[in-house]
């Protein structure tokens, strides 16, 4: 029974037999028509980073399931909100199936934190990080301009915003104002913020466009995944690079982004951005004629005050009269005691001139002039015959000097006789002793010089030297001087009349010895 229920062939139905890929593909078609774009929340898990390819794998799990999630590498450089291990966030994308492994997953296409609680913590943490960097400290800020000509304005071009900041503007104090169109929500609204700020900072000064010297970064209140775009890194880094002032006015009041904390200036709303910006035109034209009044003021009061303090002066002056009367009267009195004296004066001056025409009476000038002539008339040879005797006197002065001078030279011992002996360098030698054997020795005689050898040196032994018995020249009776006979023994024994020294001089210059080194070295020869 068994065997033929086995060999009976089955029956044939109508069920459509599918093949593996086929059946695969249309769940793929199914399953993508049926859901398409979807919105999944859920906790990334299994995140290790991009792949080598650029791709990244995770999942997203909640309590009760876990899906698998792919995001391809093009859309992954966009992503605002980077895949993190454990962050609950909003994923929008296609689900779709992976036939290789019999599983259906979502291709992410956008990622965002879900819900206010983990936005908040991964601001805090961004926030935490930049600070650490410095970018939040207060010495980075940069001073406010008080009146800026130019004003350059990030902002979206339509809405509310950049009306309500020109309209402020305005009504404040006009300024010429750039605006740099961005958009201010999205995706690439973070790029295009940093992008116009720094395009702002990077304006030439003096170029053809002109460079704000103040900046304002400015959007409407929201959600904060809205404003999301000014919590962004690149904005934040772009706006602390920057080198113009700038002033953040991004939300209401209550909002606060990071670009809040690196701004120089947070402003509640961007109409209070305008009112920091500019100060009041007619507050500030009421000021400067208060100070102009003010200033007015206090020089009248200046003035009244000099005005009051020269009168002061003038009342303690004397008056002019007053000071000019004692003055006046010493003069009066001077005028009254010059004619009398100038009337004396004249008569003692013209007796004094009498006085003189009498003693030029009784003593012509004729006169004296006559006896002075006479006078020099008797004396004009006697002046002339003296200088001549003078001049003669003089000159047989010099003569006899010039002869006793020449009589008491050491020539006039050589040319009695005598010699002079000097050593090799010149010297004169008193005596033998200390002369050696075969020195050369120079003896100068009256006619010349001639150059001798000594055979022996020193004093003979057992010999001493003569004793020198000093002369003393003849006394001579005085005679009267003749100049013709200067040098003669008559004019020796004059000289000796009048002066003993002379006298000796004398004597020797005859012919009596004298004690001289010259003579006693002459001795030798």
């Amino acid at each position: 029974m068994s065997i033929l229920a086995a060999l009976t062939p089955a029956p044939t139905t109508n069920e459509t037999e599918w093949s593996v890929g086929d059946l695969a593909a249309a769940l793929r078609r199914t399953l993508e028509d049926a859901f398409g774009h979807v919105r999944l929340r859920g906790e990334i898990s299994g995140y290790r980073g991009q792949h080598g390819s650029g791709h990244a794998y995770f999942s997203l799990k909640d309590g009760t399931a876990r899906i698998d999630a792919v995001v391809w590498k093009g859309t992954f450089n966009r992503l605002r909100q980077k895949p993190k291990e454990g962050l609950e966030v909003v994923a929008t994308g296609r689900i779709t199936t992976f036939a290789g492994k019999s599983s259906y997953q979502i291709v992410i296409e956008s990622l965002e934190p879900a819900g206010i609680g983990a936005w908040m913590a991964l601001l805090e943490e961004r926030k935490r990080v930049l600070a650490a960097e410095g970018l939040f400290a207060p010495e980075a800020k940069r001073p406010i301009p008080y009146l800026p000509g130019v004003v350059g304005i990030v902002t979206s071009p339509t809405g509310a915003v950049i009306r309500d900041i020109l309209h402020r503007l305005e009504d404040r104090f006009p300024r010429h104002v750039l605006v740099w169109p961005v958009r201010v929500q999205g995706e690439g609204a973070a790029e295009e913020v940093a992008a116009a700020i720094r395009g702002f900072n990077a304006l030439t000064p003096g170029g053809p466009i002109p460079r704000p010297d103040l900046l304002i970064v400015a959007r409407g209140g929201g959600s904060i995944e809205d404003l999301w775009a000014f919590n962004e890194e690149v904005v934040v880094r772009a706006a602390f690079a920057g080198t113009i002032p700038l002033i953040s006015a991004v939300g209401h009041e209550t909002d606060t982004t990071l670009i809040d904390h690196v701004s120089d200036r947070r402003a509640p709303t961007p109409t209070g951005a305008a009112e920091m910006a500019v100060p009041v035109r007619t507050d500030l034209m009421a000021q400067v004629d208060d100070l102009a009044r003010r200033q007015g003021g206090a020089i009248l009061r200046k003035l009244e005050r000099e005005r009051t303090d020269l009168r002061a002066l003038l009342r303690a002056m004397p008056d002019a009269d007053a000071f000019l009367a004692a003055k006046r009267q010493r003069l009066d009195l001077a005028e009254a005691r010059l004619r009398p004296a100038l009337a004396g004066n004249a008569g003692a001056y013209r007796a004094r001139f009498g006085q003189v025409i009498e003693r030029l009476s009784r003593h012509p000038p004729a006169l004296a002039l006559a006896r002075a002539r006479a006078r020099l008339a008797a004396i004009d040879h006697r002046p002339r015959t003296a200088m001549v005797h003078g001049l003669a006197r003089r000159a047989d002065a010099v003569a006899a000097l010039g002869r006793l001078l020449g009589s008491l030279g050491y020539r006039a011992v050589l040319a009695r006789g005598y010699a002079l002996v000097r050593d090799e360098d010149g010297l004169p030698l008193r005596g033998v002793a200390g002369l050696a054997p075969g020195q050369r020795l120079r003896v100068e005689f009256a006619d010349g010089t001639a150059t001798v050898r000594t055979e022996d040196g020193g004093p003979l032994a057992g010999t001493e030297p003569a004793p020198r018995t000093p002369r003393r020249a003849p006394r001579r009776a005085a005679k009267p001087a003749d100049p013709a006979g200067a040098g003669t023994g008559e004019a020796a024994g004059e000289a000796a009349a009048g002066d003993p020294a002379r006298g000796r001089r004398a004597a020797k210059a005859e012919g009596a010895p004298e004690d001289t080194p010259a003579a006693r070295q002459g001795s030798l020869f």
